[in-house]
């Protein structure tokens, strides 16, 4: 198990490269995560919901993401409550403290989701949330030493030197478990460093001694790009590339899985912004309205900040408008909550895409695979292009007088013309999420602003998204082996089959 001191030391890409380390060794090994929190979430392929971290870690070994991976997903939907999905599906809502009074029992549900996973690999690897020393959650804890003593494993305890205080940090964490906790530790890293590892041979020593815990590696900070869940944040910075491109993405208060956009990062000419205020909203060639946890919720922000008038301004001028699930239905010219999933009642859209939608309490989840047909406007060379991704969200929406844009194929092949896209002139918008990670996809649109604009695309650039994420893989991996004592770690796993 590799739990943390807190918050954003990276635990879930330490998860991820001795996944990669682990497979690389001949191992099948698989991640898991007890409860996590995160709007970020991941369908796997038998249309089930969890964390995109822990599916980011499943990759990393090369397996197929599995809901036993994550069988607790908090998605926060106010700043005092969350719905739970449980083993994938809507369990219901609750307020932060009504899930604490009866977290214990998931228990049974978490160690069913465990044990299936320690029946069908050879190592799991378990991450903790934030900090195990937080006194006032220790009595109820399913997800740091309360795992630990469920699943009877092993701990490495990850403390982040780039934020400073890594012994207050790492000594302070240990003391304050009880003794048997403490005997659950079976070492320390320290992640993040940057310089001369060799200047910090006196910490190890200050570590080891204060905590009769062995130092099994200190971790160079890691040049690689895997979102974690912790760094997912980062993502909402603008990417200031030699751009001659500038697309702008709205952020939401709620936004949820904008990991949909990294594919526009990667290519050198385009700068990706994420804005909060329409002020400066007409210097960007392409508009994106994202998905969101509060649909309803959302565009009533968008309002109050003054975006509704300046987005239908944007695509008058003839520029891209483009809706991607909560945004595809923002869109469109009406939404109705009468089920009170988030609003308990009928709202307009911003009225720029003929379609309306109708809210239900069951949620729709599944993978996707299609191609683009009857696109109209500037991006009309999408016709025929392929695409795959994945469809998560409340909502049927239907069409008004229009033909659907993303012609999705089932198992066999065949056409199902469902309303999972639309058009009108230059908006666009669907339901897909990771459309844009389609390297043809990303290349059109990319082509037909740059021909907007007087631009020549020949050499623009556009990456293989898997392939890159392969490559950032096995980065990962090398740098952790390179820096960690891996005969530590086997020598606990071979241990931990005795008893901690």
């Amino acid at each position: 198990m590799i739990q943390g001191t807190m918050s954003n030391v990276g635990k879930s890409l330490l998860v991820a490269g001795l996944c990669r380390i682990f497979k690389q060794d001949g191992y099948n090994c698989a991640p898991f995560k007890s409860q996590n929190m995160a709007l970020n979430s991941y369908v796997t392929k038998d249309r089930l919901e969890i964390g995109r971290a822990q599916a980011m870690q499943a990759q990393a070994a090369k397996i197929n993401p599995d809901v036993s991976m994550n069988p607790i997903l908090l998605k926060p939907t106010s700043d005092n409550g969350s719905q739970i999905i449980l083993k994938g599906k809507i369990f219901g809502s609750m307020t932060a403290s009504e899930y604490y009074k009866n977290k214990l029992n998931f228990i049974p549900h978490i160690m069913e989701c465990y044990n299936n996973l320690c029946n069908k690999y050879d190592i799991v690897i378990i991450e903790g949330a934030g900090s195990p020393a937080e006194l006032n959650l220790k009595k109820d804890d399913i997800v740091n030493m309360g795992m630990a003593k469920l699943a009877k494993s092993p701990v490495l305890l990850v403390g982040d030197i780039d934020r400073g205080g890594i012994f207050a940090q790492l000594i302070g964490t240990v003391n304050l478990l009880d003794k048997g906790e403490r005997n659950y530790i079976k070492g320390l890293i320290v992640n993040k460093f940057r310089g001369n590892k060799s200047i910090f041979k006196s910490g190890i020593d200050i570590l080891e001694n204060k905590t009769n815990k062995p130092v099994f590696g200190v971790i160079p900070y890691i040049h690689c790009d895997i979102d974690d869940e912790d760094s997912l944040t980062e993502r909402l910075k603008t990417k200031k590339n030699a751009g001659i491109i500038n697309i702008a993405v709205i952020r939401l208060p709620r936004i949820s899985n904008f990991t949909d956009f990294n594919a526009f990062e990667f290519v050198d000419e385009i700068n990706l912004t994420y804005i909060d205020s329409p002020k400066d909203i007409f210097d960007y060639d392409m508009l994106i309205i994202p998905g969101t946890k509060n649909t309803i919720g959302d565009l009533l922000w968008l309002r109050e900040k003054g975006f509704e008038s300046k987005i239908k301004q944007f695509g008058e001028s003839g520029k891209i408008v483009f809706g991607i699930c909560g945004g595809f239905q923002m869109l469109g010219e009406t939404i109705n909550d009468a089920d009170g999933c988030e609003y308990n009642g009928k709202v307009n859209g911003i009225g720029l895409l003929p379609i309306k939608t109708i809210f239900k309490k069951s949620k729709i989840t599944k993978n996707v695979k299609g191609k683009f047909t009857n696109v109209k406007g500037i991006l009309k060379n999408l016709n025929g292009v392929n695409f795959e991704g994945y469809e998560i969200h409340n909502g049927i929406s239907s069409t008004i007088n229009y033909d659907n844009i993303c012609e999705i194929l089932d198992d066999n092949n065949d056409a199902k013309n469902t309303c999972n896209g639309a058009n009108a002139d230059n908006i666009y918008g669907t339901y897909i999420h990771g459309i844009f990670d389609c390297k043809e996809v990303t290349k059109t649109i990319i082509t037909a602003i740059a021909e907007q604009k007087g631009i020549n695309s020949v050499n623009i650039n556009v990456l293989d998204i898997k392939d890159y994420k392969e490559k950032q893989f096995d980065i990962l991996a090398d740098t952790i082996r390179n820096n960690i004592d891996m005969n530590m770690i086997y020598k606990i796993l071979e241990l931990s089959k005795e008893g901690i």
